[in-house]
């Protein structure tokens, strides 16, 4: 078996012995330099790839500060603040902004580029009734109505990209006389593109040593801005913010017929979160951005080609516009994509992506001081790194995987480096062992519907890309559960659903708070779309509810397909009716849980409709899990659904019961102990069992009618002949 390949490294100057030494250790067949590192001589005679960072738009302050016209810019919104007092309302828009990272830019048609809103009518204030000030960034309203609030929604520059700022901060650079706040150049100027083009051209033939090109990314960030501390404010890792010019808005209104102003960017201040279902205005700015952008970043391709060169997409940074699941993405013709892996859920957004000839994820923890110090657990990071991202990969494989940061700083912990050769030598496993094919699926196909559908494929329910967050975590457990899970997954929007349900969808499922995207909200206001669900269930599809699912209040009831679900929740407006639950705990979706069930948040207040309902779970009075036949299908209620692997078996049982398949449950493979999970490979009649835990694990592995039983190391795996 070669121990050689498929890895990438890390590396820095003043350590060439040692990055031999690793290299051999880890079997990398490539290097590369990160943000604040830099490839040593040494790097073109380690016969392997040598990947360079290379930034479009940022990198060059000697160009930034001779063009100060050409700054990226964003558009952000003052503080709210309330007219309490008789006379005018002074409004300081940088109150909570970092100074070192965005400045309002005032040398433009205030008028147009931007608004001051009274945020208690929803009205825009006319620009002859405010002002702004000397300072340029005081915003006066000459006679604002008392007991009203304001806010200025104002075009500012970015003078400290956003990512170079993290880095900065984050390793201590300042102490670094060489080191530069780097400024963000806009790719709207022809001046700035023409000379991105030729810097790129001079930067391939400068470097030969050279083989990919990490693009990191290309030209417009997604919206992360600092508070006056400098410490992060507001992050959107789908934002675009931060891809308004006022060129880029005028050829808007040339293609489009229509102009667009700041309150389409601002959103009231939710910044056209994907939370929020996005308006008419921000769609088609998209598919304006993703045009451009995909049609720049060809180029830019096109040169890097010329040259002899591969060109690889870092997926995260300045990504706005190069949406993976876009349209016009393979147009680029990129070689490769490479990511920040750090759930199952973004290992698949990354394995999955099309048009591009391989994929490679880089693990966590990436070599920087916030984890390798005293306190810090790289092991135990790099542990949970791997189990989560090992079952997207035995799904749908990554070509490669890869670390970052400062290798000098892993190599202060051996037992870390340790473990990582173990991993990289399981990755390797994992594809030489399968043969290249991917695992057998169960014998029909899912959707997850809402707002966004192909274009958020694996993106669902995030705000920075893998942070946890409270309010999310009940229903990324979801999409989590589903990158690892043996089923063919599709990502459906409510607009797919206009002639009907899509052929070939078995199970579809609904997650989401009331009032987001992912629920649907107004778009449940459709008696079309209710119609067509309700109907496809009653002929025999699957539908799976979560969370919230077909929320709009209307017509008496709260879940729009209430009827299909058979529950509703209670939100104080029949508290009047009574409300009766009769427990059935034993059934096919419950085998595997607990008495115990964790929903995380809930929804709460959720009560049967009447006993045709099966009612499996309930927690104070509220149903958490229930299933109900209608007409010819199924259909599935469940209040949340945090990653665990109880839940996952039971989402696992849930769509077979749905797809009415449960039968074939135990037939298409399944670890009796859920900890455990198998794949099975039919054309190397093989399987691969492995354990998601950090404790040993004993299990039975039940397929096509037979059983094997398989002992398992914490976080271990055995693959396995099907003859023995």
């Amino acid at each position: 078996m070669s121990v050689y390949g498929r890895v990438t490294l890390p590396i820095e100057t003043g350590m060439d012995d040692k990055v031999r030494e690793i290299m051999e250790r880890l079997g990398a067949d490539a290097v590369r330099n990160s943000d604040g590192t830099y490839l040593p001589e040494v790097a073109s005679e380690l016969n392997a790839k040598v990947y360079s960072t290379y930034f479009p738009a940022r990198g060059d302050n000697e160009w930034a500060l001779a063009h100060p016209q050409d700054r990226t810019h964003f558009y952000l919104m003052s503080p709210r603040v309330p007219a309490i007092d008789n006379g005018p309302l002074s409004i300081d828009i940088m109150e909570d902004y970092f100074v070192e990272q965005v400045a309002p830019d005032h040398d433009v048609d205030l008028e147009r580029m931007w608004q001051v809103h009274d945020r208690t009518t929803g009205e825009i204030v006319p620009f002859s009734e405010w002002c702004l000030s000397e300072d340029g960034r005081t915003v006066t309203i000459a006679s604002p109505k008392l007991g009203h609030v304001y806010t200025v929604n104002f075009f500012a520059k970015q003078v400290w990209d956003s990512t170079q700022m993290y880095n900065y901060i984050t390793n201590d650079w300042h102490l670094d006389p060489k080191r530069q706040k780097e400024i963000p150049y806009d790719v709207r100027s022809e001046e700035t593109w023409q000379y991105m083009c030729s810097s790129l051209k001079r930067w391939c033939e400068e470097h030969p040593e050279v083989d990919v090109v990490r693009f990191t990314t290309f030209f417009y960030h997604f919206t992360l801005v600092f508070n006056r501390t400098g410490k992060e404010k507001y992050v959107d890792w789908f934002g675009y913010t931060a891809s308004v010019s006022v060129a880029a808005l005028d050829a808007f209104e040339a293609e489009y017929g229509y102009s667009l102003y700041a309150e389409d960017f601002v959103d009231a201040g939710y910044y056209n979160n994907p939370f929020r279902i996005p308006s008419k205005h921000f769609q088609d700015w998209m598919d304006f951005t993703h045009r451009y952008v995909t049609q720049r970043a060809k180029e830019l391709v096109e040169i890097t080609h010329a040259a002899g060169k591969e060109a690889m997409m870092f997926l995260g940074d300045n990504w706005i516009g190069m949406e993976p699941y876009g349209p016009h993405f393979e147009d680029v013709n990129l070689d490769a994509v490479v990511g920040s892996v750090g759930s199952a859920a973004t290992c698949r957004m990354i394995s999955d992506i099309p048009a591009v000839r391989y994929t490679e994820g880089r693990f966590l923890p990436y070599f920087f001081p916030d984890v390798f110090n005293a306190e810090g657990d790289p092991i135990g990071e790099a542990e949970r790194s791997w189990r989560d991202a090992r079952r997207a990969i035995v799904r749908s494989p990554l070509d490669r995987m890869g670390y970052g940061g400062y290798l000098s700083l892993a190599l202060e912990f051996p037992d870390f480096v340790d473990r990582i050769e173990a991993i990289c030598h399981e990755f390797r496993q994992i594809h030489l062992e399968s043969g290249g094919i991917k695992p057998s699926v169960a014998p029909f196909k899912v959707a997850v519907l809402n707002a966004w559908g192909k274009i958020r494929s694996w993106q669902t329910h995030m705000v920075a890309h893998a942070l946890w967050y409270k309010q999310i975590y009940t229903y990324l457990g979801v999409i989590e559960s589903l990158a690892g899970l043996p089923l063919e997954v599709e990502f459906l929007s409510f607009d797919d659903l206009e002639n009907g349900v899509p052929e070939g969808i078995d199970v579809i499922i609904n997650a989401g708070s009331a009032g987001t995207a992912f629920s649907g909200d107004k778009v449940w206001d459709n008696p079309e779309l209710c119609s067509t669900l309700r109907q496809w269930v009653a002929n025999g599809g699957g539908l799976i509810g979560i969370g919230e699912p077909t929320a709009f209040l209307k017509n008496g009831a709260f879940l729009q397909l209430s009827d299909v679900f058979g529950v509703d929740r209670e939100t104080h407006l029949t508290l009047n009716t009574d409300k009766y639950i009769t427990e059935t705990p034993e059934h096919f979706l419950s085998q595997d849980l607990n008495d115990e069930f964790d929903d995380g948040e809930g929804s709460g207040d959720v009560y049967p409709l009447d006993q045709t309902v099966k009612v499996i779970r309930t927690k104070e009075g509220s149903v958490q899990l229930s299933a109900k036949d209608f007409g010819r299908g199924r259909a599935i209620y469940i209040s949340g659904l945090p990653y665990s692997s109880e839940n996952c078996r039971l989402l696992h049982r849930s769509i077979y019961w749905a797809a009415k398949r449960e039968k074939s449950f135990e037939l298409d493979w399944v670890c009796e102990n859920i900890n455990c999970e198998v794949a099975y490979y039919p054309s190397e009649d093989k399987f691969l069992v492995y354990n998601n835990t950090n404790q040993t694990q004993s299990t039975k592995v039940l397929g096509h009618g037979k059983e094997w039983t398989v002992h398992l190391a914490a976080g271990g795996y055995q693959w396995l002949s099907t003859n023995n």
